[in-house]
């Protein structure tokens, strides 16, 4: 082992060559390495059976001294980790027949590789990325990953592996006190500048690879799959060693991606990742070759120079959620205050406006007593003028030397009167202003009256588009059950003018009536292509739940017509139309929509994507009652149809079984139509051929469904029928059961054994009488029996 070198500099790999030991304090350095924020790989690499699997993924759980390199990493890392600052995710992977699997997540099975075409980074977007907290559920993590890894027994190892185990541990580092200090490039900031300063992170990660044991058949006796797996491990293992070959001796090209095992360790052969390669050898002198082979390849590593890069970078994104927080509460407050003086605002508005009105209230009514008691007074002045006048007229003759007095009161009294007159314009212009007033009121209400008129306006405006819409919507209806009613009147034509024999005295005719024909269906598609384009699916899809039959047969029809496309049916999927589907299959009882809904669903099930969906909303349950239910043999075949194409899919093997699938499937041969029935024997095809691969891989034990089921009967007894595409099926369901051995008493004693020797000599079609000829002479069971009836084969 070297010391660790500063970043930049040149490294070496370190190979370790172990004898069934995995003892290797100094392997410790690649995981604090991976602390600083280095890349790190320790690779296993040795013959089957040398002890690989033993060094690296020892659990300890007995001993704590018998942890493996695996463990004890990882204990480094949480060691040197703050849970609350930083992370550390774990990803488990298995490369199985260059495929690429989540060991965390079995029905993951095909990884995609994504390399940085700038930086030559490789990254695994689908892999399950699990946060470890704790050593314990590290290692729970670890029992989960090796339960799901594929393991065989061979002649060198009981349990061999039959995979690559690749675990990826990502590790975030915060960098605090004096590294944050020498990663600043200003130490005079002020406050505001440190509060906004982004944490610096370390991002390493930590590769861990357990390569599969390379091996010579003859010694581990591998036959089979257990072939086809050797084949696949020796072929990647050959292509690390190319790599490794031409990066030793500084070649221009070197090729990494011969190989999907080479993609993933790009980084760790003359890439920038610290390297620790452990070698595994055999203390047996009878296997010196491979000893030889593996001290050489690690003699060959030792050449290979890395680049060591330090991976850091500022946290813009907890700064960015920081700001984002204190912005939103910011904005709260301004919001907060803004509702508060938009309040106060309206209050003091509200209590003006009633003070203002109190106001012109009580002025109006002080100036109303003002104008009355100044107009009783004038005129009790004028009564007391005319009375005093009177009584000067007939004063006017006794008291003439009263005159100059008289004349004198008289202008005082007119200077009263002026007075008056003047107070009296005062009260008028008062009033005229208060009548002012009131006509700006009266405007204002005037305004009011108009906005009112427009809103009503607009209210009619919306209500006439209304109207207009429904009658759109009306018209699109009458086009559709018009087009509806077009379509089943060219498939009336079609069926009676298809293919057939014809007398010899109407071939011009139908010559000349086939193009008419065709020109119609490509009238009709171009028709419900124009209905598609101008009316959208999701309007389509919503007459599904019409009131009117008639509608919802008419849509039915269309929306299957639009299925038979493969180009919409994403389309219908993602807009709901097969959940649609689904429900009219449920509720209604009318046998058109049963016939044409299922004919639907089974263009749909041709979809891997899509038969997951039917069974999550429990298609099969649908199509089994209305299998039950219907009686029209054109129903049946539709449904059958569906039934089949879900019977291929290998994950959905026992739901479908569960739900009474099959038991539908044998339900209908009671109809004895030839359509039917070669639906029936397709989906037994499909499905005792995911059968038949899933006890090849081992994932199956014990009889088949069907067999449990009770289809080996029909089985047999149409194992030779005189419609082609019936027989076809079924002899080739016939090769698929006898090819798992459980299967072969059940088909003895049930006369499948005849008709398999007959497929293997008689069938038309050479796949299949190979396939049953290998299937015979593979089974001690189909030779023992034919051994005992005496029959050569």
């Amino acid at each position: 082992m070297y010391p660790f070198p500063a970043s930049g500099r040149k490294k070496y790999f370190q190979p370790v060559i172990v004898f069934q030991c995995w003892s290797l304090p100094k392997l410790s350095i690649v995981s604090s390495s991976v602390l600083d924020g280095y890349n790190g790989t320790v690779m296993a690499y040795g013959q089957t059976g040398t002890g690989k699997t033993y060094t690296l993924g020892r659990l300890g759980e007995e001993d704590t001294a018998d942890r493996g390199i695996i463990v004890r990493a990882m204990e480094d890392i949480l060691a040197g980790v703050s849970l609350e600052s930083d992370s550390v995710s774990v990803s488990y992977l298995q490369l199985y027949m260059e495929s690429l699997q989540d060991l965390l997540d079995p029905t993951n099975d095909n990884i995609s590789i994504v390399e940085d075409p700038k930086s030559g980074d490789v990254s695994l977007p689908g892999a399950t990325l699990v946060e470890i907290r704790d050593q314990q559920s590290f290692l729970e993590l670890l029992q989960l990953g090796e339960a799901h890894r594929y393991a065989a027994n061979t002649r060198l190892n009981t349990e061999s592996s039959r995979s690559h185990a690749l675990l990826m541990v990502h590790v975030k580092r915060s960098v605090k006190g004096r590294e944050l200090a020498h990663s600043s490039q200003n130490g005079n900031s002020t406050n505001i500048a440190k509060s906004l300063r982004p944490t610096l992170v370390r991002k390493g990660k930590l590769v861990v690879v357990d390569l599969a044991g390379s091996e010579r058949i003859d010694k581990s006796g591998s036959e089979g799959h257990t072939l086809e797996e050797a084949k696949s491990i020796n072929l990647s293992l050959i292509a690390l060693g190319k790599c490794i070959n031409a990066l030793a001796e500084n070649s221009a090209h070197v090729p990494v991606r011969d190989s999907k095992l080479t993609r993933l360790l790009r980084d760790s052969f003359g890439g920038t990742a610290r390297t620790s390669l452990v070698i595994t050898i055999g203390p047996s002198p009878r296997h010196r070759g491979e000893t030889t082979s593996t001290i050489m390849f690690g003699q060959r590593a030792m050449k290979v120079e890395n680049m060591l890069k330090l991976k850091e970078e500022f946290d813009y994104k907890s700064l960015a959620r920081k700001l984002d927080i204190q912005l939103d509460k910011l904005i709260m407050e301004h919001e907060r205050k803004q509702k508060a003086f938009e309040e106060e605002i309206e209050r003091i508005t509200t209590d003006t406006q009633n003070q203002i009105s109190e106001a012109e209230r009580n002025y109006a009514d002080a100036m109303e007593k003002e104008r009355l008691k100044y107009q009783k007074d004038y005129m009790e002045s004028i009564k007391k003028l005319e009375e005093k006048w009177m009584m000067n007229q007939h004063k006017l003759g006794e008291r003439k030397d009263q005159m100059a007095s008289t004349a004198q009161e008289v202008a005082e009294l007119k200077k009263l009167l002026s007075k008056e007159t003047s107070l009296r314009k005062a009260a008028e212009e008062e009033i005229n202003n208060l009548k002012s007033q009131l006509a700006q009121l009266k405007m204002s209400e005037a305004s009011a009256n108009s906005e009112s008129l427009k809103l009503r306006k607009m209210l009619e405006d919306e209500a006439y588009r209304k109207e207009k819409l429904e009658g759109e919507i009306s018209m699109l209806q009458t086009q559709l059950l018009q087009l509806s009613f077009e379509a089943d009147e060219t498939r009336r034509r079609l069926d009676r003018g298809g293919p057939g024999k014809v007398p010899g005295d109407l071939d011009s005719l139908i010559s000349q009536v086939r193009p008419q024909v065709n020109d119609s269906v490509n009238e009709e598609k171009a028709s419900i292509a124009n209905l598609f384009e101008q009316v959208g699916l999701q309007k389509i899809l919503s007459l599904l739940e019409a009131e009117d039959a008639d509608v919802r047969i008419h849509a039915v029809k269309v929306v299957a017509n639009l299925a038979a496309e493969e180009s919409n049916q994403q389309k219908i999927v993602e807009a709901g139309g097969l959940t649609s589907l689904l429900l009219l299959l449920g509720s209604s009882e009318d046998e058109t929509i049963h016939r044409v809904a299922a004919g639907a669903i089974a263009n749909l099930a041709m979809n891997e994507t899509n038969q997951e969906l039917i069974m999550s909303e429990g298609g099969i349950r649908l199509l089994s009652i209305t299998a039950a239910n219907a009686e029209d043999p054109q129903t049946l075949r539709m449904v059958a149809g569906a039934i089949a194409n879900l019977c291929g899919n290998d994950k959905l093997q026992n739901k479908l079984r569960g739900e009474g699938g099959i038991k539908a499937l044998l339900g209908m041969v009671k109809c004895g139509h030839p359509d039917v029935l070669a639906q029936v024997a397709r989906g037994i095809a499909n499905f005792a051929k995911c059968e038949s691969r899933a006890s090849a891989q081992g994932s199956k034990t014990g009889r088949s469904l069907l067999i449990e089921d009770g289809a080996l009967p029909w089985i047999v007894q149409n194992a030779n029928n005189d419609a082609s595409p019936i027989r076809r099926h079924i002899e080739l369901a016939v090769c698929h059961l006898a090819q798992h051995e459980v299967n072969a008493r059940d088909m003895i004693t049930g006369g499948a054994l005849w008709e398999l020797v007959r497929i293997s000599q008689d069938c038309s079609r050479e796949d299949i009488r190979t396939l049953a000829h290998r299937t015979l002479t593979s089974s001690p069971t189909f030779l023992a029996e034919l051994r005992r009836l005496r029959i050569d084969y």
